[in-house]
């Protein structure tokens, strides 16, 4: 498809109802009753504190795909796109009926409602399910398995969100969206379902370049049996990781929502188009890992105690009555050349002191500093 034909679906489809970061069962329960009954919404299972846990089947294809988001509570970008993914599905105007007639998808929104509504990456019993694939402690991690084992999938996406701090390599390029196709044994070896995942990925890396150029990268393959990803890849099943990360200004992560929604219908509609075997995958070794090299905020060129410092700044994501807030936070206080920020700000010499107008301290959190007597806020309104 073409990725002008893919905005345009986007923009029709959106799903108005989810936005922001704040994604809990509560919110797509409604949107859920509302499918129609091809849409074969069911409840597969409960978490620990019982709150439900659904899946969608959509399609009738022989290829079967897997995928579930917010495995981590706090990453719903990707569950937002699966929603508009689905108003896509519903119209009779996307001509996307082929992606049904080829592929069968089988679909869990929210893996960890209980996460989810606390807005925290682990479970009610404070365990990271991506890591539970082996011992199975959670009844979340035997819902994932159990799904695994009786739908017998041809492809799994495992979909995530990540933190601003990632950059496309070691350059001032955010790492909007990522990808990973993981390893299955420890020494990485580039296998012949390896190579599929890759393959696909490539296929989604060349769609977004177009939009986001050298703002996509890829995560270390470091083996871990213990990770999702890792096990399914390890039982001959390529598996696909996504990670919805940070496009400038887009703390509601609303653009890189919209990429997502165009990397599941580009690989979506490559899959139903091809019997994809692994033959491209080598262009995928040229995306960037993903480094470290982002903070939200850098005060540059500041004067802190007497010291010619940089000043980087983090945002901590709190939820405060049913929403999630950012709130800066002194993460260091040194020189920062090898770091970027997603904002900057040129103290000019000047020393920087916190709200109250005391030095400025590791761990000081607070909307503002102040500057050459003048407060600087620190977040947009």
């Amino acid at each position: 498809m073409q990725l002008e034909d893919i905005k345009k679906l986007f923009l029709r489809h959106k799903e108005n109802a989810l936005s922001h970061r704040y994604i809990t069962n509560k919110h797509i329960e409604p949107l859920l009753e509302k499918l129609p009954v091809n849409f074969r919404v069911e409840t597969i299972g409960k978490s620990v504190l019982s709150n439900p846990i659904y899946s969608l089947k959509i399609g009738n294809g022989d290829k079967r795909i897997l995928m579930w988001s917010q495995m981590h509570g706090n990453e719903s970008t990707t569950t937002k796109a699966l929603f508009d993914l689905f108003n896509t599905f519903l119209s009779s105007d996307s001509e996307l009926n082929y992606i049904l007639e080829a592929c069968t998808l089988f679909i869990i929104p929210i893996l960890n409602p209980d996460g989810a509504l606390a807005y925290t990456r682990i479970n009610a019993n404070e365990v990271d399910l991506n890591r539970d694939a082996q011992d199975l402690t959670q009844p979340e991690s035997n819902v994932l398995r159990n799904v695994f084992e009786s739908f017998k999938p041809h492809f799994c996406y495992n979909l995530h969100g990540q933190r601003t701090i990632f950059s496309a390599g070691t350059t001032s390029n955010s790492a909007t969206v990522s990808f990973l196709a993981p390893a299955q044994d420890k020494e990485c070896t580039i296998t012949p379902n390896r190579k599929i995942a890759m393959e696909v990925i490539d296929v989604m890396n060349q769609a977004l370049q177009t939009i986001i150029p050298n703002q996509v990268g890829v995560y270390d393959d470091a083996f871990n049996l213990n990770c999702v990803g890792d096990t399914f890849q390890s039982e001959n099943v390529p598996t696909i990781l996504f990670e919805a990360g940070h496009f400038a200004n887009d703390y509601a992560r609303d653009i890189t929502r919209e990429l997502i929604y165009t990397s599941y219908i580009t690989s979506l509609d490559y899959i139903s188009k091809n019997d994809v075997i692994g033959d491209q995958y080598k262009s995928y070794l040229d995306i960037p890992e993903n480094d470290k090299c982002f903070l939200d905020i850098i005060i540059r060129n500041a004067r802190v105690n007497g010291e010619f410092v940089d000043i980087g700044i983090q945002f901590q994501e709190r939820l405060n009555s049913n929403k999630v807030e950012f709130v800066p936070k002194i993460e260091k206080i040194e020189k920062l050349k090898d770091f970027f920020g997603h904002k900057e700000i040129d103290a000019k010499g000047f020393e920087v002191f916190n709200a109250s107008g005391n030095p400025l301290k590791l761990g000081y959190e607070n909307v503002c500093v102040i500057l050459n007597n003048e407060k600087i806020l620190l977040l947009s309104k």
